[in-house]
Formats: structure tokens, sequence, C-alpha cells
């Protein structure tokens, strides 16, 4: 850490000090403005000497201790530590770089610190806007022996704290990557259907096994019944394309329609890549921003998560014809594309559907957006008042225009799934399951 020069700075204690003094010498029956003046004089003579004799802020250590990576939501604690080498105890204050949507209870620390050891002062944050945080720098302060002026400089401390988007759908992809895998086994799971289509091994037939499994050529060379399981198809490839235009900039239950889309994001490159598929991801608006391609490795999450933790949506109209291209001159193979948007009726009209003939033909296709259940609320509510009625007559609207765009995305041999904040990802998931299911690519 780089400490520029110090400065000195009186502190809460010499304004106290200087109050309590000119009180007195006004309280005197002889006092008169010379020696109110002499008094505040002595005092600042006397401040001066006391921030000289604190130590320079170049002889602390500061030390910030806290995750690189936080998600969005969720609690994280920091640290800092100041160690003190010198042979007398010292008093410090310092504040940090803290914005304020990282909701921190403070981000200025006061501290004793004994001789020749160190101490610690911590806080906590709950990130409420994803990005990059850049820390630069620390401002300290060290008292001197009086307590009545210090030294202070700005500390040279970079820092980087990263807000990741929240991944409120872990648990449903765990859940979700259990069942496919007791699928894959030739075992029923309670929701599932189907075992894949790849041919996995022989094994006796059971109670619980379909009739149309049986091998038959098997079932007679070994004198009783043998069934074929089968497994999930692997090495797959399932394209995610995030919408980050205009329309994601609606809020959804308090958040943008982005954040839900990227929670679904996160959930299908999860479950593709730990079900032996490869996930790649594509995010645009007017122009592409992020292309991670296709992988099934474990860290595949990490990099698409890497890739849009700073993506905010834009002002703009999403040009999909240019990220159709984009998409398709990296990745030529057969793939379910996933398309993450909103269904509202001129943009799909304008821009979506005169690109899914780019993709449509060769590749299976899925318009997935999330729906507001507060419209639906209004939408099915009885309205007491005009304004209400009002209210429900533009939701009742707004539904029907959601499902004509639907309806013409499904004429189209598109897969349109709209489902509410909470929905989105685990129904996305099980519509990929059930591609694999079926052996559709």
């Amino acid at each position: 850490m780089r400490f520029l020069r110090a400065l000195p700075v009186p502190t809460g204690r010499f304004v106290a000090a200087t109050a309590l003094a000119s009180l007195a010498v006004a309280a005197l029956p002889l006092g008169t403005r010379s020696a109110l003046l002499a008094v505040n004089t002595l005092l600042v003579v006397v401040a001066v000497v006391d921030s000289r004799l604190a130590p320079a802020p170049a002889a602390l250590t500061v030390r910030r201790d806290f995750p690189d990576v936080v998600p969005l939501g969720q609690r994280a604690e920091l640290a800092w530590r100041v160690e003190n080498s010198r042979t007398r105890p010292i008093t410090v204050e310092f504040s940090d770089q803290l914005a304020p949507s990282l909701r921190a209870p403070t981000r200025r620390f006061r501290i004793d610190v004994a001789a020749q050891t160190n101490a610690t002062v911590r806080t906590t944050v709950q990130p409420a806007r994803r990005g990059r945080f850049v820390l630069d720098h620390l401002t300290v302060r060290v008292h001197g022996p009086l307590g009545l002026a210090g030294r202070q400089a700005p500390v040279a401390a970079a820092k980087t704290l990263r807000v990741y988007p929240s991944f409120a759908s872990r648990d449903e992809a765990e859940l979700r990557i259990n069942r496919a895998r007791i699928l894959e086994v030739g075992l029923r799971s309670a929701q599932g259907r189907g075992g894949g289509t790849d041919f996995d091994a022989l094994r006796d037939y059971g109670p619980d096994d379909e009739f149309r499994r049986i091998d038959w050529a098997a079932t007679a060379r070994s004198g009783k019944a043998i069934v074929r399981t089968y497994r999930a198809e692997r090495n797959q490839a399932l394209l995610l394309l995030l919408d980050t235009g205009r329309v994601m900039a609606g809020r959804v239950a308090d958040v943008p329609r982005l954040e839900h889309a990227m929670d679904a994001v996160m959930m299908l490159t999860t479950v593709a890549t730990r079900l032996g598929d490869r996930a790649g991801f594509v995010a645009f608006d007017a122009d592409v921003h992020a292309i991670v391609p296709p992988s099934q490795s474990r860290g595949q999450v990490g990099r698409v998560t890497e890739a849009m933790y700073e993506l905010e949506p834009r002002l703009v109209e999403s040009d999909y014809t240019s990220a159709f291209s984009a998409a398709l001159a990296r990745f030529r193979r057969r793939a379910l594309l996933v398309v993450l948007t909103d269904l509202a009726e001129q943009a799909i009209h304008d821009t979506l559907l005169p690109a899914l003939p780019l993709i449509a033909r060769d590749h299976l296709v899925v318009v997935a957006s999330v729906q507001d259940p507060d419209v639906v609320e209004w939408a099915t509510t009885r309205p007491a008042t005009a304004e209400e009625a009002y209210r429900a007559a533009a939701a009742v609207a707004s539904m029907e225009e959601r499902r004509r765009v639907a309806a013409r995305l499904r004429g189209l041999g598109v897969t349109v799934i709209d489902a509410p904040p909470g929905k989105l990802a685990p129904a996305l998931a099980d519509a990929y399951l059930n591609v694999k299911a079926t052996g559709r690519l």
C-alpha cells in the first residue's frame, strides 16, 4: 500500500476543548478578546504539535479482507486489520469506498490498537446491485497522543469486489440433475418421462420395466426376460441467447426482467454441463456484448456468470438478425437455442419474427419470458373503483397480447415458455430435459 502525504486534521476533542476554553475565558471577570485569542492560539499550537507526534499513516499496515465475489442479495463479511509496530498504543480512524448499493451499515471506523499488535474491525454488506466495484484507496487518520489532532492520508490500495447475479434456482437445478441421473440408469422418477435414446446396457427384467424395453434376442439366449436400458444423449449443444435490450429493463417482482433471465441462464448451464452436454452463451441488444463458446466443463457456469454479471439493459431495440448470425457463425452444429426476452408484441413482430428463419430450420428454438404476477392479478381481480377498472382493462389487454405472440411463435414451431418469477428457470430446465428424453436433438 502506498500512502500519500499526510495532512494535520483536528479531532472532535480539539473542537470540544476550544469551545470549553472559550467559555471559561468569557466567564472570567477580566476576560478580554486578547485573552481569548491567546488561549485559542495556544490550543492550536498544542494541536499542531500533537499532530506531529502522531505516527505517520505510512508507518501503519492496513489490510482489507473480504471475498472477491459476492452474489447479489447475499450477505458477506468485510474486515480491515490494522497493524501497529510502535511501542505505544494508537487510535486510528479510516473510511473505505463502499458504494451505497453495497448496503454496508457504515464505511467509517475507529479502532484502538495496542502497542506492537493488531486489531480488526468488521462489517457486512448485502449488495442491491450487480457489477464491478473498484475500491481504489482508504482514507486513514492517526490520532496524536493527546487526541487533539492527527495525521491523515489516503491509502492507495486497489481491490475489486464483483457482485454476481443471484442464483436463486440452485436447489431446483440440483433436483433436476439428480432426477435425470436416476432416469439414466433406467429407473423412473415421480415426474420424469422416458429414459433417453442412447443404448446403455442389458439387465434382468423388473416389475417396473416397460414391456417395450424387452430385448427378445437376449431373452431367447438367456432363457429369462432381459431389458435394454438407455441413457440420455450426451455432448449435445445448448445455446443461450440473452436479450439485454429495452424490453428487459421492465421490472417484475421489484427487479428488472434481466435478473430473472440471468437466473435461468445459470440454471440451464449448470444442468446441461452436469449432464454431459455443452452449453454456450451470447448476450446482445443492438450489438453482441458477450460470447462464451459451448463447453461441458464444470467451470462453464463460472465463465458464463463472469461474462454477464456486468450487463445492464440498454434502452435500444435488439438486433436478433445480427445476434443469430454471430451465433451461427461460431456454432454450426444442431443445437437447442433458448432466447430469453420478453413477449412484447411490437418488439417480437419487428425484430424476432423476421430473424427466426435463420435458426428455426436447423435448430430447436425455445423463447422464454418472465410473466408479471401483478398484471395477472389485476386482470383476474374484480375492480372496485374506476381506476382499478382501467388498470384491469390494461392488464387484460397485455395478457391477450402475450397470448397472441405466443400462439404465433408456436405456429412457427417454436416452444414458448411464459412463467412467473421463480418458475421461469425450472420450466426451462424441464423443457431442456424433455428434449433430451425424447431425442429431438
